[in-house]
């Protein structure tokens, strides 16, 4: 019988040295209960799986990427990096800021609408010019 290579195995990776995945579970915790936001109002808003979040809740340690982090902090009204600092610096919990400058918060929000704003004026001007453009040609 020919030798035949065991395939590799493939284990989702645990938490790095300096993880605090519970902190994390503590905060988002915290922060759903203050907010009134269930598991499947969060997943929604947050693009992020109902079972992701779980797990988050839950402290399990599953490695999760940061954009997965960003993405639920976005949507708890965080600033997108919240999660990830109480995940790798213990840093206090739930609403409480200490570890921020004062007003980065809103700053967070203000930059998030200005992105929105700078994409919704790009699509105005597109639509002014097409009108310009079919407005200015002779009837056929």
């Amino acid at each position: 019988m020919a030798d035949r290579k065991t395939p590799p195995i493939y284990r989702t990776r645990g938490p790095a040295d300096g993880e605090d995945w519970t902190a994390v579970a503590v905060a988002l915790n915290d922060r759903m209960a203050r907010r009134r936001i269930g598991q499947q109002d969060l997943a929604r808003a947050s693009g992020v799986s109902v079972s992701t979040l779980r797990e988050l809740q839950h402290g399990a340690g599953r490695r999760v990427q940061n954009k997965t982090l960003t993405a639920i902090a976005r949507a708890l009204g965080w600033p997108d990096d919240h999660l990830i600092h109480i995940l790798i610096s213990s840093t206090p919990t739930g609403d409480d800021k200490t570890h921020e400058p004062p007003g980065q918060e809103i700053l967070a929000i203000l930059a998030r609408l200005d992105e929105r704003m700078t994409e919704a004026m790009t699509r105005l001007a597109a639509i002014e010019q097409a009108v310009t453009r079919s407005s200015s040609r002779p009837p056929s």
